[in-house]
């Protein structure tokens, strides 16, 4: 009886035990998380936020940076909300822009650390890089660019003459209903592919379609709801199934495909004639055989080659199909376009980069094109690497800085009708006006870097399509303006019809 007793004695003890270091440990966390969010005076403005995971529920993933406009109009120009273990200032309005991207960039240089980019890159690349790595990697890949055609005629020639592969491949449609995406995707990529895999791709080349989608549906995937739960407890996630482990194994994927093109190339590669960025970066390498002092390694090389076809396939291909979108659904702004380029250079001649500035319509409406589509709205995050005061708010070391684009790009007092498809806005007495507050290729040291060859594409790309084709809604079917999770910020799937010019 007596050790009965002391047996249940001893399991109510340890079970209290238990208990009890439980109790302890959510205190423990509670209060870390209390102490490390407390806000330092002057911190910027902000929404309530929820013990450890910060503002994230608050948020709808597609609309994110619509939210973030209703924040600004309660809070003002600086505000901080937190996304987990993350604290986060947005900055919106150009003056603030400029002031954070010129007088404080060198406090802004770096990118935030966050657990799934660092899983996936390893602070490696042009993207997700930092310090000496980004320095070196920026200014190599900026070199090589230029070597390989950045501004020259040659590079021109290449878009010219993929712009007439794509109008070729359209017209095998016929003028039915079709899907553009990834026709558009495989003619903007090998622009880059030229470049970085010394190659292009056809468009009925299944291997390449197949390397496409999952690149879509990768892009797709890292900006889920799971990702960023990842960001904040990736001690947990990394350890239950779910969407992250779906787009890691993507990203893995499509490393393991860049690493293959790298051997590839190692096998024939001609140290004196290099044929494009992987031999240069191959070269570059044999300059620096302490691997330790350098960024130039083979895992640099597969990153930064990766981050150029990313970016060089993705955001001009999503400008480009919103692009269609909304000649379809503004048929008398697509035929003053198609007016312009009939005066201009007609039916028969391809556009070339120096008919653009005797197209001042064509040329206003790709800038409204991209401010309406604004496929970036919350720009690339940098972090605070320094505790600094921008309009006389601190940002503590440590923070992420991001910069409202979209409050930018849909300022009514910059824009006559900020909400409405309007040419209009970079047209004055029939020239072509620049305006300070649009910004889609951010601004300052880590500006896009690919920004003068995405110029050039989509305005060959785009007045070649609009020569040849005009694009229509399918018969009884109502085209949409929705847009779809991720980043850059796409079109919903559609349909349309490109019915050739006569």
């Amino acid at each position: 009886m007596l050790a009965a007793v002391g047996s249940l004695v001893a399991a109510i003890w340890a079970g209290l035990h238990l208990w009890t270091l439980l109790l302890a440990l959510v205190t423990f966390l509670f209060l870390r998380d209390y102490f490390k969010s407390r806000r330092t005076k002057n911190y910027p403005p902000g929404p309530p936020r929820l013990p450890f995971i910060g503002n994230l529920l608050q948020f709808s993933m597609e609309q994110q940076h619509l939210v973030v406009q209703q924040l600004v109009k309660k809070y003002g120009n600086v505000i901080s909300m937190d996304f987990g273990i993350m604290s986060s200032v947005i900055v919106s309005s150009l003056p603030l822009i400029k002031e954070a991207f010129t007088h404080l960039e060198e406090n802004l240089m770096s990118r935030p650390k966050f657990p799934f980019q660092k899983l996936v890159f390893n602070e490696n690349g042009l993207v997700f890089s930092s310090g000496q790595t980004w320095k070196e990697q920026r200014r190599f890949a900026l070199m090589t660019l230029r070597n390989f055609g950045l501004g020259k005629k040659s590079l021109e020639q290449r878009i010219q003459e993929e712009a007439r592969h794509l109008v070729e491949v359209i017209k095998e449609e016929k003028g039915q209903p079709f899907d553009p995406h990834f026709k558009i995707k495989n003619a903007v990529s090998n622009i880059i592919c030229s470049i970085t895999f010394g190659e292009r791709f056809e468009y009925h080349d299944s291997q390449f379609q197949e390397l496409l989608r999952l690149l879509d549906k990768t892009i797709y995937l890292s900006f889920s709801k799971m990702i960023r739960l990842y960001n904040i407890f990736p001690w947990i996630m990394k350890h239950l199934p779910g969407s992250h482990q779906t787009a890691l194994a993507s990203w893995r994927q499509l490393k393991s495909y860049i690493s293959d093109i790298v051997e590839n190339h190692h096998r024939d590669w001609n140290p004196d004639e290099p044929r494009d960025f992987i031999d240069a970066f191959l070269t570059e390498m044999t300059k620096h055989p302490d691997k330790t002092t350098t960024s130039f390694n083979k895992e640099n090389l597969i990153c930064s080659t990766l981050d150029l076809f990313l970016a060089g396939t993705e955001t001009t291909s999503t400008t480009l199909r919103w692009a269609l979108l909304y000649m379809a659904l503004y048929p008398e702004i697509q035929a003053k376009v198609q007016s312009e380029i009939d005066r201009v250079i007609g039916q028969e001649k391809q556009p070339s980069l120096n008919d653009r500035d005797a197209m001042p319509y064509t040329n206003a409406v790709v800038h409204e094109v991209q401010r309406m589509a604004n496929v970036v709205p919350l720009n690339v995050a940098r972090e605070v690497t320094v505790d600094t005061t921008l309009a006389g708010f601190h940002l503590p070391k440590g923070s992420m800085l991001q910069t409202n684009l979209t409050a930018l790009h849909k300022d009514p007092n910059e824009w006559a009708t900020p909400d409405v498809f309007n040419p209009e806005h970079f047209l004055e007495n029939g020239e072509f006006k620049k305006r300070e507050s649009f910004l889609p290729f951010s601004m300052g040291k880590r500006a896009c870097l690919g920004e003068q060859l995405a110029r050039a594409e989509l305005f060959i790309f785009f007045t070649a399509l609009v020569q040849n084709f005009t694009f229509k809604p399918p018969v009884n079917e109502k085209l949409s303006l929705k847009s779809r999770l991720g980043i850059p910020i796409s079109p919903v799937s559609y349909h349309l019809c490109a019915v050739p010019r006569l």
